[in-house]
């Protein structure tokens, strides 16, 4: 099973519209996908809701997938609290990632794709080599969710099906 994570709670975020777009991707390839938007979603606490998570997606699933937008040169803390605020060891120890950085800017969110990095490598997760900086995104994909350029298509397809075969 493999959870995509919307790591901010924003509302009409570009970075859902990104998480939705790889969420149709492994569908397409007949992957058993999910996705957790944390728009609306109260994460503060280890209460009921971040329950319900852990064990709907979290725990069962073998591989993540983390779409972040660029927050101040790194990820949305709403996106580390549901992390630190989750059982780390039945969630995510020994379990596979992927990440994507999302940003208007031409960075793509370097900084927060290396950051995230280091934070699952910490929780003993196995990070895929190919972590995709998605810059000037507002230029790369329209109002409905669809990719303008065909190069930006084509390394988000090729990173979804080299997680497929991680």
């Amino acid at each position: 099973m493999i959870t995509i994570i919307s790591g901010t709670n924003r509302k009409d975020s570009m970075t859902l519209r990104v998480a939705k777009l790889y969420h149709k991707l492994f569908a397409e390839r007949n992957a058993d996908v999910h996705l957790v938007s944390l728009e609306g979603v109260n994460v503060f606490e280890e209460g009921p809701v971040l329950k319900e998570l852990e064990e709907r997606y979290f725990i069962p699933s073998d591989k993540f997938v983390f779409i972040m937008p660029e927050y101040n040169g790194s990820f949305p803390g709403i996106l580390k609290l549901m992390i630190d605020n989750s059982n780390i060891k039945k969630c995510w120890w020994y379990k596979k990632a992927m990440l994507a950085g999302v940003a208007d800017g031409r960075g793509g969110n370097l900084r927060g794709i290396e950051h995230m990095t280091n934070i699952l490598h910490y929780m003993r997760m196995n990070v895929h080599y190919n972590k995709l900086p998605l810059s000037r995104i507002n230029d790369e994909m329209g109002p409905d969710g669809s990719l303008l350029k065909p190069a930006t298509q084509k390394a988000i397809e090729n990173q979804v099906d080299e997680f497929l075969n991680y």
